[in-house]
This record gives structure tokens, sequence and C-alpha cells, in this order.
């Protein structure tokens, strides 16, 4: 090491990487007290740490949304445990990524490239933090709405701080009527998306394949329960418009007054007024995975 206080080094590369005295100080000793070129042999190993955790499964996290004027974006991250999820280098990275990935309007390639407020982009801050943490985290969606014919909300559930939770909806609507008029309607209705989950708005948005499957089992359930051939069809048919109501947003019953749907709610709402739900997108941590 040079003639500074290899203690001191130890410390300041301590300061900058967040890595253990240990590891440090055989960076150090490895580049010859080298502080750039110790980062480099400790971001090395990061890398090849970070690669070791790639088989495991990262069902925890956060969805956090970021919003300027009538523009928002979504992103999931994940980690292996909630313990890491309440890090706070965890939520701190994923607020700012959140942010970039406004910027990026959504598209992931873009988000990875972008820079932080250190300068390096957002992979390469992704690589530090999972060498930091041991955990793997990955951020593995993103969503951008930002279209200026219609008015946006967003909804977080489970809220740890401000638009950062567990659960988080966009939602975009169509409509004569001002912003002011509907913002608390247009937060309902991203809630009813939170605690509903649609597939789809209407009948017609629901993937074909997705009704043929459903039709599938609802037949095959009945057959096996021992009913008469002649009313399978028919009872199925119902069964599937069951499936239909309780998967379209639109034909839902309304979670702030059930025995109405979403249709009517929305109906009385808007009065004469256009009123229509073009697009909603929900994230909720871990699902599917």
């Amino acid at each position: 090491m040079s003639s500074e206080n290899p203690l001191e080094k130890i410390k300041k590369l301590r300061e900058i990487t967040g890595v253990g005295f240990k590891d440090c100080k055989i960076a150090l000793d490895e580049n010859k007290g080298d502080i750039e070129k110790s980062i480099e042999f400790l971001r090395k190993k990061g890398i090849a740490k970070a690669s070791k955790r790639m088989g495991k499964t990262a069902a925890e996290g956060l969805v956090c949304i970021y919003e300027n004027k009538n523009k928002f974006s979504m992103i999931e991250i994940n980690s292996e445990t909630d313990f890491v999820a309440k890090n706070k280098e965890f939520i701190n990275f994923a607020e700012e990524v959140s942010q970039l990935s406004l910027t990026a309007a959504g598209k992931m390639e873009d988000i990875l490239k972008s820079k932080m407020k250190n300068k390096k982009n957002v992979e390469d801050n992704l690589v530090g933090l999972i060498s930091k943490i041991g955990e793997k985290i990955t951020l593995r969606r993103s969503i951008y709405f930002g279209n200026d014919k219609f008015l946006n909300f967003s909804y977080t559930h489970s809220s740890i701080k401000k638009n950062i939770g567990k659960l988080g909806v966009l939602l975009s609507i169509e409509t004569t009527m001002e912003k002011k008029d509907i913002i608390d309607f247009g937060k309902q209705l991203a809630m009813q998306v939170a605690s509903s989950s649609p597939l789809a708005i209407e009948k017609n948005d629901l993937d074909p394949n997705t009704v043929k499957k459903e039709k599938e089992i609802i037949i095959e359930e009945l057959k096996n329960s021992g009913k008469d051939i002649k009313i399978v069809e028919k009872i199925a048919l119902g069964k599937l418009n069951k499936f239909i109501g309780e998967n379209t947003l639109m034909n839902q019953e309304w979670i702030m007054e059930p025995k109405k749907k979403v249709k009517d709610v929305i109906k009385e709402f808007a009065g004469k007024d256009k009123f229509e739900i073009k697009e909603f997108s929900r994230f909720k941590v871990g699902e599917g995975l």
C-alpha cells in the first residue's frame, strides 16, 4: 500500500463500496493500495457473487410508482426475502429506478442503461447492491402510462411510503370531464382493479384461449361430477358467464356497493359525459413467480 494510513484506505473503500473490512483489505493488498483498481476488483467479485445467486427465487420485493403531472411509471423490483425489501438501501434504489423509469417511458433496456445519482448506470448499481446485500435482486417488469389524450390514475396497496408498496395499479380514462372532478372516482376505480384483479376491461378484451381453457375445465368438471350430458352445456354456459363477469372490470361487483356492477356505477357517475376506461395495469409483488 502507499504511505497513506492503510486503515484509512480500508475505511474509505468500505464507505465507497459498502463491502466488509476483510474483502476491502484483500482488494487493497492485491492492487497496491489503489482505490480505483480496488473498486474494480471488488466489483468483479460482486459480479461473481451475483451470478452464484441467480438460481435463487426472488419473489419478495416492492412495486414502485412514479408520477409527473399526467405521466406515470410503475416497476416491480424483487428480492429473495421481505427483510431485504424493507432495507433502506433497497428502498432508495427502487425509488430512484422508478423515477428513471418515467424518463425511459418504461422501456427496461433504457432503464438499465440510465445513469443514477452516483453517475453509474442502473445495471451496475444493481450488481453492486446484490454484492453488498448478498441476495438475488431483479428488476422484473415496468410499464408507462403517458398518453395525453387520457387521464391517468394510480393506486398503491400496503404502502410503506408514498407510491411504494406490495401492489400497484395504473389506470387510464378517456372522458370529457375535468380531472379535478374525477380524482376520487379515478382512485376508486384503481382500487377496484387492485382488489378484484380483473383480467380485462370487457368480455371482448379477454384472451380467447383463456376463455376456451376455462370452458373446457368447467365441462370436464361437470362430466366428472356425473351430471346428465344434456344439461352440462347449459350449466357450463352459466358458469362461464360467471367467470367472465368476475374477471372483466366492467362486469365486476363494485367493491364499495356490491349490489351494483362497475359499469352501472360509471354510468351513474358520468351522466351524459363520455367516460371510458381505456387501459389498466396491475403489478403484485411475486405474482406468477
